[in-house]
């Protein structure tokens, strides 16, 4: 079976497409290698798949004979991925959040809420400050 069609059906890629542009920009290696879509994959191959900036690996235990339910994945590969990938994984969802400084670029939209926040509490300490000056003269 081609590498491509493999990772699409143990649904590693939600297109075959998309698994033979992963393959073609060498994101995929069999055991070692980089290789072409083409490529054909047997028992006990290792798979490494690089993927949303962590790298997976996989080993083959069967070939499907065509995609498969979430729940039947596991009779055809052993993941075989590393913790350290994994908690790799954790430690980019929490640097998202702080991404961006503070004061640099365009504001994002919870910024924009703030400093409407703010100027609406400058403009009532104004409409007072005018309403004192008309009763003066």
């Amino acid at each position: 079976m081609r590498i491509d069609k493999y990772l699409w059906c143990i649904r590693y890629f939600k297109t075959r497409s998309i698994a033979t542009n992963a393959c073609k920009q060498g994101h995929v290696r069999v055991n070692g290698t980089s290789v072409k879509p083409s490529r054909d994959v047997y028992p006990l191959d290792k798979i490494s798949v690089r993927k949303n900036q962590i790298t997976y690996e996989l080993q083959v235990l069967d070939l499907p004979q065509s995609r498969l339910g979430a729940k039947l994945v596991d009779i055809y590969r052993k993941d075989i991925t590393p913790t350290e990938a994994l908690q790799k994984l954790d430690l980019l969802k929490y640097s998202k959040d702080y991404y961006r400084k503070k004061g640099t670029g365009r504001p994002t939209k919870k910024d924009r809420r703030d400093i409407d926040d703010w100027f609406e509490e400058a403009d009532p300490s104004e409409q007072n400050n005018d309403t004192n000056h008309k009763e003066e003269e």
